[in-house]
């Protein structure tokens, strides 16, 4: 059974673009009706397969945004400038097309619900969207463990999901989001624009005393950034799980 299991998510499906929804002016996430989906867990990613008439197919690695839940999948794709798959997933795909997927894939960077540590999380960029995955889980199931979501942007208007981040730390559950700004700032914020450093995660991230589950995600510099910042702050190394992507057009 666990092999037929393995198997089954290394099959490509043929799936089928629901809907789409832009989430920034460079970002869209496609929500996909993939039949015979064995579902996911949070944290998770699936491989997306192009290919073109002449028989050239090349595929990337995008981590799925969506909780865990019946035959639909969302995954959040960021346009990388020449890139190869995304402007087409981003600009291109439409409702009512096929989009070849295997997965679900990975099972280090995942968050399962019945874990009771405080969580803290980490994105920077389009890393968010695994992240966004445990936010969504999280709700779906009511769960009140303590959540904590530090969020690496250009400016608010490339923060993905924000409107949806706000609301949730707003409605009294236990999410606590703060956003760290590295070009851009709202009027009447209270830092200046920068990236994140040691006295910004004292602020935000839990205390390394509360043993939180840490999950860190996004560019490579910014992931081995953090992490180093965090195990100087005396976060247990064995704590942080991390998941990055490059500018090739990996994971995203």
């Amino acid at each position: 059974m666990a092999r037929a299991t393995v198997l089954g998510r290394l099959t490509w499906r043929v799936a089928t673009v629901a809907a789409v929804r832009d989430e920034t002016g460079t970002a869209r996430t496609l929500v996909l009706d993939v039949p015979g989906w064995p579902g996911h867990l949070a944290g998770q990613h699936v491989d997306v397969r192009l290919t073109a008439p002449d028989g050239y197919s090349t595929q990337r690695s995008y981590s799925i945004a969506s909780a865990p839940g019946g035959d639909r999948v969302e995954l959040t794709v960021e346009r990388v400038p020449d890139g190869e798959v995304s402007p087409y997933l981003a600009q291109v795909l439409s409702p009512g097309d096929p989009l070849e997927v295997r997965g679900p894939i990975g099972g280090w960077f995942v968050w399962r619900p019945e874990d009771p540590a405080p969580v803290q999380l980490v994105a920077g960029g389009s890393g968010v969207v695994p992240l966004m995955a445990m936010v969504r889980t999280r709700a779906v199931g009511g769960s009140r463990t303590p959540f904590r979501l530090l969020y690496s942007a250009r400016g608010p208007a490339a923060a993905l999901y924000r409107d949806e981040l706000d609301r949730a730390s707003a409605d009294g559950s236990g999410l606590e989001v703060t956003y760290a700004y590295t070009r851009e700032v709202p009027d009447g914020w209270g830092r200046p624009p920068g990236r994140v450093d040691a006295r910004l995660l004292t602020e935000a991230v839990w205390a390394p005393e509360r043993e939180p589950a840490v999950f860190v995600c996004g560019p490579t510099g910014f992931v081995e950034t953090v992490t180093g910042l965090l195990v100087a702050a005396g976060h247990d190394p064995a704590r942080i799980r991390t998941e990055r992507f490059g500018p090739s057009g990996g994971r995203s």
